[in-house]
Protein backbone atom coordinates (compact mmCIF):
# COMPACT_ATOMS: atom_id res chain seq x y z
CA UNK A 1 0.00 0.00 0.00
CA UNK A 2 2.94 2.42 0.06
CA UNK A 3 3.01 3.17 -3.27
CA UNK A 4 -0.49 4.48 -3.13
CA UNK A 5 0.86 7.10 -0.97
CA UNK A 6 2.66 10.46 -3.06
CA UNK A 7 5.95 10.74 -2.26
CA UNK A 8 6.27 14.27 -0.27
CA UNK A 9 8.26 17.09 -1.37
CA UNK A 10 11.86 16.75 -0.49
CA UNK A 11 13.06 18.33 2.71
CA UNK A 12 15.85 20.55 1.26
CA UNK A 13 13.69 21.84 -1.27
CA UNK A 14 11.40 23.11 1.47
CA UNK A 15 13.70 24.98 3.95
CA UNK A 16 11.38 26.83 6.94
CA UNK A 17 11.01 29.98 5.49
CA UNK A 18 12.92 33.18 7.22
CA UNK A 19 10.34 34.62 9.51
CA UNK A 20 8.88 31.36 10.82
CA UNK A 21 8.07 30.93 14.83
CA UNK A 22 9.43 28.33 15.52
CA UNK A 23 10.01 26.34 19.25
CA UNK A 24 12.45 23.78 20.59
CA UNK A 25 11.07 20.46 21.75
CA UNK A 26 10.34 20.71 25.04
CA UNK A 27 12.51 17.47 25.34
CA UNK A 28 15.67 18.46 23.85
CA UNK A 29 18.52 19.06 25.79
CA UNK A 30 22.17 20.42 25.45
CA UNK A 31 24.79 17.68 26.65
CA UNK A 32 27.62 19.83 26.08
CA UNK A 33 28.60 22.64 24.07
CA UNK A 34 27.97 21.36 20.20
CA UNK A 35 25.61 18.03 21.58
CA UNK A 36 22.08 18.01 21.45
CA UNK A 37 19.92 14.83 23.03
CA UNK A 38 16.13 14.65 22.25
CA UNK A 39 14.26 13.94 18.89
CA UNK A 40 11.49 11.24 17.27
CA UNK A 41 13.65 8.81 17.45
CA UNK A 42 15.84 10.40 20.35
CA UNK A 43 19.25 10.67 18.65
CA UNK A 44 22.40 12.75 19.78
CA UNK A 45 23.10 15.34 17.50
CA UNK A 46 26.01 17.09 17.08
CA UNK A 47 25.61 21.24 15.90
CA UNK A 48 28.16 22.42 14.05
CA UNK A 49 29.87 25.92 13.97
CA UNK A 50 27.45 28.67 15.87
CA UNK A 51 24.59 26.43 15.53
CA UNK A 52 23.89 26.06 18.98
CA UNK A 53 23.69 29.41 19.63
CA UNK A 54 20.87 29.43 17.12
CA UNK A 55 19.20 26.78 18.86
CA UNK A 56 19.15 28.44 22.01
CA UNK A 57 17.38 31.17 20.69
CA UNK A 58 14.56 29.14 20.05
CA UNK A 59 14.52 27.84 23.11
CA UNK A 60 11.30 29.07 24.45
CA UNK A 61 10.16 29.98 20.81
CA UNK A 62 11.89 32.20 18.35
CA UNK A 63 11.99 33.64 14.99
CA UNK A 64 14.25 31.65 11.84
CA UNK A 65 16.31 34.64 10.52
CA UNK A 66 18.42 34.99 7.55
CA UNK A 67 20.73 32.04 6.59
CA UNK A 68 19.09 29.59 9.41
CA UNK A 69 16.18 28.16 6.78
CA UNK A 70 17.78 25.34 5.82
CA UNK A 71 19.20 24.20 9.77
CA UNK A 72 15.47 24.98 11.01
CA UNK A 73 14.19 22.22 8.51
CA UNK A 74 17.11 19.80 9.71
CA UNK A 75 16.05 20.13 13.39
CA UNK A 76 12.53 20.17 12.26
CA UNK A 77 12.48 16.75 10.31
CA UNK A 78 14.26 15.19 13.14
CA UNK A 79 11.65 16.27 15.67
CA UNK A 80 13.35 18.30 17.53
CA UNK A 81 11.99 21.83 16.40
CA UNK A 82 8.27 22.70 15.68
CA UNK A 83 7.26 25.32 13.39
CA UNK A 84 4.23 27.31 14.89
CA UNK A 85 2.14 28.98 12.18
CA UNK A 86 -0.46 31.22 12.43
CA UNK A 87 -2.93 32.71 10.44
CA UNK A 88 -6.63 32.15 9.29
CA UNK A 89 -7.95 29.02 8.07
CA UNK A 90 -10.39 29.59 4.94
CA UNK A 91 -13.77 27.05 5.07
CA UNK A 92 -13.44 26.91 2.01
CA UNK A 93 -10.71 25.09 1.30
CA UNK A 94 -11.98 22.40 4.13
CA UNK A 95 -14.23 18.77 3.62
CA UNK A 96 -15.69 17.73 6.55
CA UNK A 97 -16.02 13.74 6.60
CA UNK A 98 -18.20 12.20 9.11
CA UNK A 99 -19.27 8.24 8.95
CA UNK A 100 -22.17 7.15 10.74
CA UNK A 101 -24.25 3.76 11.50
CA UNK A 102 -26.98 4.59 12.83
CA UNK A 103 -25.40 6.25 15.13
CA UNK A 104 -28.39 9.50 15.04
CA UNK A 105 -28.25 11.42 18.10
CA UNK A 106 -24.13 12.00 18.08
CA UNK A 107 -24.34 13.04 14.29
CA UNK A 108 -26.95 15.46 15.36
CA UNK A 109 -24.86 16.64 18.21
CA UNK A 110 -21.80 16.70 16.00
CA UNK A 111 -23.14 18.40 13.14
CA UNK A 112 -24.42 21.29 15.45
CA UNK A 113 -21.30 21.73 16.00
CA UNK A 114 -19.91 22.30 12.47
CA UNK A 115 -22.50 24.52 10.85
CA UNK A 116 -20.93 26.55 8.24
CA UNK A 117 -18.92 23.92 7.46
CA UNK A 118 -18.58 21.89 4.02
CA UNK A 119 -19.98 18.79 5.80
CA UNK A 120 -20.31 15.63 3.80
CA UNK A 121 -22.09 12.58 5.61
CA UNK A 122 -21.07 9.19 4.47
CA UNK A 123 -23.77 6.73 5.83
CA UNK A 124 -22.18 3.20 6.41
CA UNK A 125 -24.87 0.71 5.74
CA UNK A 126 -27.48 2.25 8.51
CA UNK A 127 -30.34 0.28 9.20
CA UNK A 128 -32.42 3.11 9.75
CA UNK A 129 -31.20 4.88 6.65
CA UNK A 130 -34.11 6.89 7.09
CA UNK A 131 -33.09 8.91 10.15
CA UNK A 132 -29.40 9.62 8.68
CA UNK A 133 -31.19 11.04 6.12
CA UNK A 134 -33.36 13.17 8.13
CA UNK A 135 -30.94 14.61 9.97
CA UNK A 136 -28.30 15.38 7.26
CA UNK A 137 -31.21 17.15 5.53
CA UNK A 138 -32.06 19.34 8.73
CA UNK A 139 -28.49 20.73 8.40
CA UNK A 140 -28.57 21.10 5.10
CA UNK A 141 -25.45 18.63 4.44
CA UNK A 142 -24.27 16.27 1.37
CA UNK A 143 -25.41 12.89 2.45
CA UNK A 144 -23.83 9.64 0.82
CA UNK A 145 -25.56 6.11 1.57
CA UNK A 146 -23.55 3.24 1.20
CA UNK A 147 -25.68 0.10 0.78
CA UNK A 148 -23.61 -2.59 2.19
CA UNK A 149 -21.25 -1.61 5.61
CA UNK A 150 -17.58 -0.53 4.49
CA UNK A 151 -16.48 -0.08 8.03
CA UNK A 152 -14.26 3.37 8.67
CA UNK A 153 -11.85 3.48 5.71
CA UNK A 154 -14.57 2.60 3.51
CA UNK A 155 -16.81 4.72 5.03
CA UNK A 156 -13.70 7.63 4.76
CA UNK A 157 -12.89 6.66 1.50
CA UNK A 158 -16.26 7.29 0.04
CA UNK A 159 -16.00 10.81 1.43
CA UNK A 160 -12.76 11.39 0.03
CA UNK A 161 -13.68 10.13 -3.59
CA UNK A 162 -16.72 12.81 -3.27
CA UNK A 163 -15.40 15.28 -2.73
CA UNK A 164 -12.66 17.92 -4.10
CA UNK A 165 -11.37 20.30 -1.29
CA UNK A 166 -7.59 20.67 -0.55
CA UNK A 167 -7.84 19.77 3.24
CA UNK A 168 -9.69 16.61 4.48
CA UNK A 169 -11.10 16.66 7.97
CA UNK A 170 -12.33 12.52 8.87
CA UNK A 171 -14.13 13.33 12.58
CA UNK A 172 -15.71 10.38 14.34
CA UNK A 173 -19.75 10.72 14.81
CA UNK A 174 -18.86 10.29 18.22
CA UNK A 175 -16.81 12.43 18.86
CA UNK A 176 -17.62 16.48 20.41
CA UNK A 177 -15.61 19.55 19.13
CA UNK A 178 -16.17 22.14 21.47
CA UNK A 179 -15.33 25.28 19.02
CA UNK A 180 -14.71 23.55 15.80
CA UNK A 181 -13.70 26.84 13.94
CA UNK A 182 -11.19 27.13 17.21
CA UNK A 183 -9.94 23.87 16.47
CA UNK A 184 -9.42 24.06 12.34
CA UNK A 185 -7.75 27.54 12.92
CA UNK A 186 -4.70 26.20 15.15
CA UNK A 187 -4.47 22.45 13.29
CA UNK A 188 -5.23 24.00 9.81
CA UNK A 189 -2.25 26.63 9.91
CA UNK A 190 -0.18 24.26 9.73
CA UNK A 191 -0.21 22.82 6.85
CA UNK A 192 2.02 26.07 6.15
CA UNK A 193 4.55 23.68 5.89
CA UNK A 194 4.36 22.12 2.46
CA UNK A 195 5.91 18.57 4.24
CA UNK A 196 2.92 18.68 6.49
CA UNK A 197 0.79 15.77 5.60
CA UNK A 198 -1.57 14.77 8.49
CA UNK A 199 -2.27 16.72 11.63
CA UNK A 200 -4.49 15.82 15.03
CA UNK A 201 -5.49 17.10 18.29
CA UNK A 202 -5.53 15.49 21.61
CA UNK A 203 -8.72 13.11 21.42
CA UNK A 204 -9.42 12.83 25.14
CA UNK A 205 -11.77 10.24 26.30
CA UNK A 206 -15.58 10.56 28.85
CA UNK A 207 -18.46 12.74 28.26
CA UNK A 208 -20.05 11.19 31.26
CA UNK A 209 -20.39 10.83 35.31
CA UNK A 210 -20.12 6.80 34.86
CA UNK A 211 -16.65 4.90 36.60
CA UNK A 212 -16.40 3.95 32.80
CA UNK A 213 -16.40 7.59 31.77
CA UNK A 214 -13.83 9.18 34.87
CA UNK A 215 -11.72 6.26 33.27
CA UNK A 216 -11.64 7.59 29.88
CA UNK A 217 -10.92 10.60 30.83
CA UNK A 218 -7.76 9.84 32.02
CA UNK A 219 -6.54 7.14 30.33
CA UNK A 220 -8.93 6.96 26.86
CA UNK A 221 -7.45 4.77 24.37
CA UNK A 222 -6.78 7.33 21.65
CA UNK A 223 -5.26 9.97 24.25
CA UNK A 224 -1.95 10.56 23.04
CA UNK A 225 -0.89 12.39 25.82
CA UNK A 226 0.11 15.48 27.02
CA UNK A 227 3.55 16.01 24.61
CA UNK A 228 2.90 16.89 21.16
CA UNK A 229 5.23 16.78 18.48
CA UNK A 230 6.14 15.30 15.12
CA UNK A 231 4.92 11.26 14.93
CA UNK A 232 7.13 8.53 14.06
CA UNK A 233 7.31 4.96 13.70
CA UNK A 234 8.48 3.17 16.94
CA UNK A 235 9.01 7.13 18.42
CA UNK A 236 7.42 8.72 21.37
CA UNK A 237 4.62 9.39 19.51
CA UNK A 238 3.82 6.14 17.56
CA UNK A 239 0.76 6.80 15.54
CA UNK A 240 -2.38 9.13 16.10
CA UNK A 241 -6.46 8.16 15.64
CA UNK A 242 -8.36 8.96 12.76
CA UNK A 243 -11.10 10.17 15.30
CA UNK A 244 -9.82 13.70 14.44
CA UNK A 245 -7.75 14.19 11.70
CA UNK A 246 -6.95 16.79 8.99
CA UNK A 247 -4.96 15.45 6.27
CA UNK A 248 -4.10 17.26 2.99
CA UNK A 249 -5.68 15.64 0.00
CA UNK A 250 -2.20 15.61 -2.15
CA UNK A 251 -0.79 13.74 0.40
CA UNK A 252 -3.79 11.08 1.15
CA UNK A 253 -3.20 9.20 -2.55
CA UNK A 254 -5.40 6.55 -2.73
CA UNK A 255 -6.34 6.95 1.16
CA UNK A 256 -7.03 3.73 3.95
CA UNK A 257 -6.68 0.44 3.37
CA UNK A 258 -10.01 -0.89 3.35
CA UNK A 259 -8.83 -4.47 4.39
CA UNK A 260 -8.27 -2.98 7.80
CA UNK A 261 -11.43 -2.43 10.02
CA UNK A 262 -9.46 -1.69 12.87
CA UNK A 263 -5.50 -0.31 12.83
CA UNK A 264 -6.44 1.66 9.68
CA UNK A 265 -5.35 4.86 11.26
CA UNK A 266 -1.67 3.21 12.18
CA UNK A 267 -0.94 2.17 8.82
CA UNK A 268 -2.38 5.68 7.23
CA UNK A 269 0.06 7.57 9.24
CA UNK A 270 2.74 5.39 8.93
CA UNK A 271 2.37 5.18 5.13
CA UNK A 272 2.83 8.67 5.15
CA UNK A 273 5.58 8.90 6.96
CA UNK A 274 7.17 5.81 5.11
CA UNK A 275 7.03 7.94 1.95
CA UNK A 276 8.52 11.36 3.36
CA UNK A 277 4.93 13.36 5.28
CA UNK A 278 5.46 14.89 8.37
CA UNK A 279 2.49 13.77 10.89
CA UNK A 280 2.02 15.62 13.84
CA UNK A 281 0.22 15.85 17.02
CA UNK A 282 -0.92 18.90 19.04
CA UNK A 283 -1.41 18.13 22.46
CA UNK A 284 -2.94 21.62 23.24
CA UNK A 285 -5.87 21.98 21.02
CA UNK A 286 -8.42 19.30 22.56
CA UNK A 287 -11.59 16.99 21.54
CA UNK A 288 -13.46 14.69 23.54
CA UNK A 289 -14.59 11.19 22.49
CA UNK A 290 -17.24 9.13 23.99
CA UNK A 291 -16.68 5.95 25.92
CA UNK A 292 -18.49 3.35 25.13
CA UNK A 293 -21.71 3.22 26.26
CA UNK A 294 -22.05 -0.32 27.90
CA UNK A 295 -19.56 -2.42 29.42
CA UNK A 296 -20.13 -5.29 26.54
CA UNK A 297 -18.76 -2.95 24.07
CA UNK A 298 -15.99 -1.02 25.94
CA UNK A 299 -14.14 -4.36 26.75
CA UNK A 300 -14.68 -5.08 22.85
CA UNK A 301 -13.02 -2.16 21.69
CA UNK A 302 -9.84 -2.64 23.71
CA UNK A 303 -10.09 -6.59 22.50
CA UNK A 304 -10.14 -5.52 18.95
CA UNK A 305 -7.45 -2.87 19.05
CA UNK A 306 -5.61 -5.73 20.66
CA UNK A 307 -6.08 -7.99 17.42
CA UNK A 308 -5.40 -4.77 15.18
CA UNK A 309 -1.70 -5.59 16.14
CA UNK A 310 -1.21 -8.34 14.63
CA UNK A 311 -2.91 -7.43 11.33
CA UNK A 312 -0.33 -4.56 11.47
CA UNK A 313 2.33 -6.90 12.54
CA UNK A 314 2.36 -9.12 8.84
CA UNK A 315 3.05 -5.62 7.47
CA UNK A 316 5.36 -3.88 9.39
CA UNK A 317 7.24 -6.24 11.23
CA UNK A 318 8.84 -5.19 14.25
CA UNK A 319 7.54 -1.83 14.57
CA UNK A 320 4.91 -3.32 15.87
CA UNK A 321 7.00 -5.36 18.48
CA UNK A 322 5.21 -5.61 21.93
CA UNK A 323 8.56 -5.17 24.00
CA UNK A 324 11.65 -2.83 21.74
CA UNK A 325 14.66 -2.47 23.46
CA UNK A 326 18.75 -3.21 23.24
CA UNK A 327 20.47 -6.38 24.79
CA UNK A 328 22.23 -4.88 27.55
CA UNK A 329 19.07 -2.67 28.74
CA UNK A 330 17.41 -5.72 28.99
CA UNK A 331 19.89 -7.85 30.62
CA UNK A 332 20.58 -4.76 32.96
CA UNK A 333 16.90 -4.67 34.43
CA UNK A 334 16.76 -8.70 33.88
CA UNK A 335 19.19 -8.69 36.63
CA UNK A 336 17.73 -6.62 38.70
CA UNK A 337 15.15 -8.83 38.80
CA UNK A 338 16.80 -12.18 39.56
CA UNK A 339 18.42 -10.00 42.54
CA UNK A 340 21.94 -9.61 40.52
CA UNK A 341 22.02 -6.26 40.41
CA UNK A 342 25.97 -5.69 40.69
CA UNK A 343 25.78 -7.44 36.71
CA UNK A 344 23.15 -4.59 35.63
CA UNK A 345 26.14 -2.23 37.59
CA UNK A 346 28.64 -3.57 35.74
CA UNK A 347 27.13 -3.17 32.02
CA UNK A 348 25.99 0.19 32.86
CA UNK A 349 29.56 1.07 34.12
CA UNK A 350 31.14 -0.45 31.25
CA UNK A 351 28.30 1.25 28.90
CA UNK A 352 29.63 4.67 30.15
CA UNK A 353 33.01 4.12 29.75
CA UNK A 354 32.99 2.83 26.17
CA UNK A 355 30.89 6.30 25.50
CA UNK A 356 32.95 8.23 27.03
CA UNK A 357 36.15 6.93 25.22
CA UNK A 358 33.99 7.58 21.85
CA UNK A 359 32.93 11.05 22.93
CA UNK A 360 37.13 12.26 24.30
CA UNK A 361 37.88 13.98 21.25
CA UNK A 362 34.66 15.78 21.06
CA UNK A 363 33.31 17.14 24.31
CA UNK A 364 34.50 19.40 27.18
CA UNK A 365 32.90 16.78 29.79
CA UNK A 366 32.61 12.97 28.31
CA UNK A 367 31.95 12.34 31.91
CA UNK A 368 28.34 13.74 31.93
CA UNK A 369 27.11 13.27 28.84
CA UNK A 370 27.99 9.44 29.51
CA UNK A 371 25.60 9.49 32.64
CA UNK A 372 22.93 11.47 30.72
CA UNK A 373 22.89 9.20 28.05
CA UNK A 374 23.75 5.79 29.44
CA UNK A 375 23.01 5.76 33.03
CA UNK A 376 19.99 7.92 32.74
CA UNK A 377 18.56 5.98 29.62
CA UNK A 378 19.07 2.61 31.37
CA UNK A 379 17.01 3.59 34.49
CA UNK A 380 14.89 5.34 32.47
CA UNK A 381 14.05 2.64 30.52
CA UNK A 382 12.85 0.62 33.13
CA UNK A 383 9.07 1.47 33.72
CA UNK A 384 8.56 1.58 29.81
CA UNK A 385 9.57 -2.03 29.80
CA UNK A 386 7.35 -3.20 32.35
CA UNK A 387 4.17 -1.27 31.00
CA UNK A 388 5.01 -2.93 27.86
CA UNK A 389 5.51 -6.68 29.37
CA UNK A 390 2.04 -5.64 30.86
CA UNK A 391 0.14 -4.66 28.19
CA UNK A 392 1.11 -7.32 26.23
CA UNK A 393 1.83 -9.95 28.61
CA UNK A 394 -0.49 -9.84 31.64
CA UNK A 395 -1.99 -12.95 32.05
CA UNK A 396 1.42 -14.53 31.49
CA UNK A 397 2.85 -12.60 33.83
CA UNK A 398 -0.55 -13.38 36.10
CA UNK A 399 0.27 -16.70 36.14
CA UNK A 400 3.95 -16.11 36.72
CA UNK A 401 2.80 -15.13 39.90
CA UNK A 402 1.46 -18.48 40.91
CA UNK A 403 4.39 -19.92 40.71
CA UNK A 404 6.09 -19.78 44.13
CA UNK A 405 9.95 -19.23 43.00
CA UNK A 406 8.53 -16.52 40.27
CA UNK A 407 5.85 -15.33 42.29
CA UNK A 408 7.75 -11.69 43.74
CA UNK A 409 9.68 -11.05 40.56
CA UNK A 410 6.25 -11.43 38.42
CA UNK A 411 4.64 -9.01 41.33
CA UNK A 412 7.08 -6.66 40.64
CA UNK A 413 6.54 -6.50 36.88
CA UNK A 414 2.98 -6.36 37.64
CA UNK A 415 2.72 -3.54 40.15
CA UNK A 416 5.61 -1.54 37.85
CA UNK A 417 3.81 -1.99 34.55
CA UNK A 418 0.45 -1.04 36.33
CA UNK A 419 1.24 2.13 38.26
CA UNK A 420 3.23 3.38 35.07
CA UNK A 421 0.20 4.33 33.65
CA UNK A 422 -0.22 7.15 36.87
CA UNK A 423 3.28 8.51 36.13
CA UNK A 424 1.40 12.09 34.73
CA UNK A 425 -1.78 11.63 36.13
CA UNK A 426 -3.37 11.56 39.62
CA UNK A 427 -4.03 8.55 41.24
CA UNK A 428 -7.80 6.89 41.78
CA UNK A 429 -7.98 3.78 43.38
CA UNK A 430 -11.57 3.71 41.53
CA UNK A 431 -8.98 3.70 38.41
CA UNK A 432 -7.58 0.20 39.39
CA UNK A 433 -9.84 -2.21 38.35
CA UNK A 434 -10.58 -0.75 34.57
CA UNK A 435 -6.91 -0.25 34.49
CA UNK A 436 -6.07 -4.06 34.82
CA UNK A 437 -9.62 -4.88 32.40
CA UNK A 438 -8.15 -2.61 29.70
CA UNK A 439 -4.52 -4.41 29.89
CA UNK A 440 -6.18 -7.88 29.89
CA UNK A 441 -8.93 -7.06 27.39
CA UNK A 442 -5.94 -5.80 24.87
CA UNK A 443 -3.34 -8.45 25.51
CA UNK A 444 -6.18 -11.23 24.82
CA UNK A 445 -6.77 -9.24 21.47
CA UNK A 446 -3.12 -9.30 20.82
CA UNK A 447 -3.53 -13.07 21.22
CA UNK A 448 -6.67 -13.70 19.79
CA UNK A 449 -5.15 -11.50 16.39
CA UNK A 450 -1.82 -13.87 16.70
CA UNK A 451 -4.32 -16.72 16.27
CA UNK A 452 -6.41 -15.76 13.53
CA UNK A 453 -3.02 -14.92 11.60
CA UNK A 454 -1.18 -17.88 12.21
CA UNK A 455 1.62 -15.23 13.66
CA UNK A 456 3.94 -14.68 16.53
CA UNK A 457 5.22 -11.05 15.29
CA UNK A 458 2.97 -9.39 17.35
CA UNK A 459 4.15 -11.19 20.44
CA UNK A 460 7.99 -10.98 19.85
CA UNK A 461 9.99 -8.62 21.10
CA UNK A 462 12.46 -6.83 19.08
CA UNK A 463 15.92 -6.74 20.78
CA UNK A 464 18.18 -4.24 19.25
CA UNK A 465 21.99 -5.55 19.13
CA UNK A 466 24.21 -2.73 21.43
CA UNK A 467 27.28 -1.31 20.55
CA UNK A 468 28.53 -2.83 23.79
CA UNK A 469 30.45 -6.15 23.05
CA UNK A 470 30.66 -8.81 25.27
CA UNK A 471 34.88 -8.60 24.96
CA UNK A 472 34.32 -5.00 26.71
CA UNK A 473 31.57 -6.45 29.32
CA UNK A 474 34.33 -9.08 30.28
CA UNK A 475 36.86 -6.72 30.49
CA UNK A 476 39.01 -8.83 27.82
CA UNK A 477 39.71 -5.23 25.89
CA UNK A 478 42.81 -3.59 26.37
CA UNK A 479 41.35 -0.36 27.39
CA UNK A 480 39.08 -2.54 29.94
CA UNK A 481 42.13 -3.99 31.49
CA UNK A 482 44.53 -0.91 31.15
CA UNK A 483 41.51 0.77 34.14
Amino acid sequence: MTDLIPVAPEPVDAPILMGTTVILDSEAKFLDRDLLAGGAPWRLLHLPGGSRSVAERWIGGGVVGAGEERFARTLVQQGLLHPLYHGDVNIDDIDVIIPVRDDVASLRSLLAQLVGFHVTVIDDGSTHSGLVSECAGQFSVELIRLEENRGPSGARNAGFLATSRALLWFIDVDVLVDNAADVLGRLGAQFADPLLGAIAPRVCGGAGSTMRDDFERRFGPLDMGPRGGLVIPGGPIGYVPSACLLVRRSAFGDGYDEMMRVGEDVDLVWRLSDQGWLVRYVCDVVVVHRARGTWRDWWNQRVSYGASSSDLAQRYGTRVAPLRTDTWTLLAWLSVLASRPAIGARIIRVARRTLRERLTSNTDDPDHVSSEVVTKGILRAGGPLARAVVRTFGPLVILAALHPRLRRKALIVFLLGTAWRWRRTEFHASDVPLAMADDLAYSVGVGRGAWRNKSLKALTPHIVKSSLSVRALLGLNSSERSN
